[in-house]
């Protein structure tokens, strides 16, 4: 995540480490951002809103603006021997090695902001969720739009989702990679994630989620533990996380929730 405050004409060589990366203004305000692929030469293809670039590994990129105030962005980058694996396919060659100039794709744009969100998010639940939207990411990004859009996936046969749920029940409240779940049954992420979904109705990252607001409840109704070791105990920050979280699932805070059913 990158924000710049500046005021006047800005140019400058955008941050890369020799990978190939996707970056996405989020947010700007004053002239809007440009990527150019020569710094005195302006971008051929005219601003669109959600505006990204992708840039292939190696390849120089300047960002300018004529007049900028503020601009928040996010920048992301791939590894494709990772990705190849995570995806279990090979990339789309095409979609790999030529650049993208301001392309617009309001799916992938809003799963940067998602990603955005919670990139510094310490919640256990939101490194699965966190995984999740990558391999999403990268599927939009890299696979073939026919493999993208297959038909509905298979479920996990009943022994691969027991060991996933049993995994998940015995790792509460620490952090579950997607790679560790999918590796279990011997899955890639992306056909994991998938099957997983299609067996539970959840993703994985919210099956977790409501696996840690379920053992809250048993905490509430089974011990006299205030609400911040129930959070603890459960893996969120505090008592405010927790609160916040446990209304948004269970329909009522954890205090009331609580008093309802000892009454």
């Amino acid at each position: 995540m990158t924000e710049f405050h500046c005021d006047g004409r800005v140019i400058h060589p955008l941050p890369g480490s020799g990978q190939a990366r996707l970056s996405v203004v989020l947010e700007e305000t004053g002239a809007h951002a440009e990527p150019r692929l020569h710094e005195s030469t302006p971008c051929p293809i005219a601003y669109q809103r959600r505006q990204m670039l992708y840039a292939p590994a190696g390849l120089q990129v300047w960002g300018f603006s004529a007049h900028a105030h503020y601009v928040k962005d996010a920048t992301l980058e791939f590894d494709f021997g990772a990705l190849s694996e995570r995806l279990s396919s090979r990339l789309d060659a095409c979609a790999a090695e030529v650049p993208r100039l301001r392309f617009v794709d309001d799916r992938i744009w809003g799963i940067v902001r998602l990603l955005a969100e919670v990139v510094d998010d310490p919640d256990p639940s939101m490194q699965l969720y966190g995984d999740g939207l990558t391999a999403v990411l990268a599927a939009q990004l890299f696979l073939k739009p026919a493999e993208v859009a297959s038909p509905a996936t298979a479920r996990l046969a009943p022994w691969q989702l027991r060991r996933v749920l049993d995994y998940l029940e015995t790792s509460l409240p620490d952090h579950v990679t997607l790679g560790e779940l999918a590796s279990l049954v011997g899955l890639s992420q992306w056909h994991f994630s998938r099957a997983f979904k299609a067996s539970t109705g959840l993703a994985p990252y919210r099956w977790q989620l409501e696996a840690r607001i379920r053992r809250a409840q048993s905490l509430l109704l089974g011990t006299q533990a205030s609400l911040d070791a129930i959070a603890e105990a459960t893996g969120f920050a505090d008592a405010v996380h927790f609160g916040k979280t446990f209304r948004r699932i269970a329909g009522t805070a954890p205090a009331t929730w609580r008093r309802e059913r000892k009454s």
